[in-house]
């Protein structure tokens, strides 16, 4: 049995001219306004066309192969949203920052990217550029090019993970109809004696009492200065 033949990106395979009106630009356009309105679960050729009017799913064929193939477009397109520092600055850590907040903004104006992201490669233009210019920040400073590496693949993670619990929270509140941080803390105060009842739990029953609310930008926060801390001490040392 001959071997699998290994998927040709989607980059390397040239746009056709536009078609009855249909060109990949457009169709990628609908795609995301698709996941935006109804998440990934959402996304399927025949939603796309009917977001484009009146075609059918088979006259998408013609410009993109396949709905991964489309997802991979999709999440090139709209990492182009994301501000990079270029060149990057004196501050690496006022650069990353930015980066990663703008990351964040966008995850959050398109929640099913950081479901989705890590299923395509990362390798279009858009990605490409923005994984260089974390690169280039760092290296600046002194890193080799092996740690710049890891140290933006954690800068993802951190960002990335944040998005996914913010948009688990955010199903969890609909769930429960919980519109704001004040109904949230209610909520947890009135499930407090239960919690107590047992005695087990002195701790967090008392926190419970009186909870303060951190949400998920704000965790992202703390765990960016931790990681820039972190990769602060690793650096070498400035030239005198």
């Amino acid at each position: 049995m001959a071997p699998a033949r290994p998927a040709t990106l989607i980059w390397a395979q040239p746009a056709p001219a536009s078609h009855r009106g249909l060109s990949r630009e457009r169709i990628v356009r609908a795609a995301i306004e698709v996941a935006d309105d109804g998440g990934e679960r959402a996304l399927t050729m025949a939603a796309v066309a009917g977001r484009l009017g009146s075609y059918t799913a088979m006259a998408l064929y013609r410009h993109v192969p396949g709905k991964e193939a489309l997802i991979d477009l999709m999440v090139d397109e709209v990492t182009a949203e994301v501000s990079l520092p270029e060149p990057p600055g004196t501050d690496w850590r006022a650069d990353l920052h930015a980066l990663a907040l703008s990351t964040w903004e966008m995850t959050m104006r398109h929640p099913w990217y950081a479901r989705v992201v890590h299923s395509s490669p990362p390798l279009g233009p858009n990605m490409l550029r923005r994984t260089e210019s974390i690169l280039a920040v760092l290296t600046a400073q002194g890193a080799t090019t092996a740690d710049a590496v890891a140290y933006a693949a954690l800068l993802d993670g951190y960002v990335l993970g944040g998005a996914l619990q913010a948009a688990a929270e955010q199903e969890l509140a609909r769930r429960y109809g919980l519109s704001n941080d004040q109904e949230l803390a209610a909520a947890v105060s009135a499930a407090r004696d239960r919690v107590a009842a047992s005695g087990r739990y002195p701790i967090l029953s008392g926190w419970m009492a009186a909870p303060t609310v951190t949400t998920p930008a704000r965790q992202l926060e703390l765990s960016l200065g931790f990681l820039f801390d972190g990769i602060a001490g690793r650096l070498p040392d400035p030239p005198a």
